[in-house]
């Protein structure tokens, strides 16, 4: 019961995924206009996002990967959160998070999931260190790491390609406090 406590913040719960998740995966993972954050190239089937939400029970040591849907007290699905590049050896993993539509983006949604993971991250998973890379043009995501006290520790020059032109990627970062 603890670990749903967890996971269970004033207006959203984080939850695992559930075999029903695959259409709105499938709309998000297939959605061009977030490829860019998402750094993904090429379309994902139904048939992969089904294997995926089937291998998602795997131990997080195993999958070295967790996604979690972020949704509210009444139901609605309105994004996700991942844990990436887990390294239990090191004791850190890299963060991603999603709302998908604008009219759910500045609600605070993203800022209750971020610190409900961060939470699980340091007091369950015992990580020393969370990470996340963040476009110099994505001010929103800045912002919400910013205000969860992640640092910026380096630039990656043309890191990544939009269009015709290459854009800078931060690499933020937050490690846990007496360790």
């Amino acid at each position: 019961m603890i670990q749903v406590q967890l996971l269970l913040g004033e207006r959203i719960r984080l939850r695992a995924l559930e075999p029903q998740d695959v259409e709105m995966l499938y709309k998000w993972e297939n959605d061009t206009a977030i490829w860019v954050m998402s750094n993904t190239q090429t379309p994902f089937s139904r048939f992969v996002l089904e294997q995926y939400i089937a291998s998602s029970h795997l131990d997080l040591h195993t999958n070295k990967q967790l996604r979690l849907m972020i949704t509210t007290r009444d139901g609605l699905d309105v994004g996700a959160i991942d844990l990436f590049d887990f390294d239990p050896q090191n004791q850190r993993a890299g963060i991603g998070i999603l709302v998908a539509e604008k009219m759910d983006r500045g609600k605070g949604y993203a800022t209750e999931a971020l610190n409900l993971l961060i939470q699980y991250c340091f007091t369950q998973l015992h990580l020393h260190q969370l990470y996340c890379n963040v476009t110099v043009d994505n001010e929103q995501s800045i912002h919400l790491f910013k205000k969860h006290h992640f640092t910026i520790t380096g630039i990656k020059k043309e890191w990544i390609r939009v269009g015709d032109t290459f854009v800078d990627e931060l690499l933020m970062q937050l490690v846990r406090k007496g360790h």
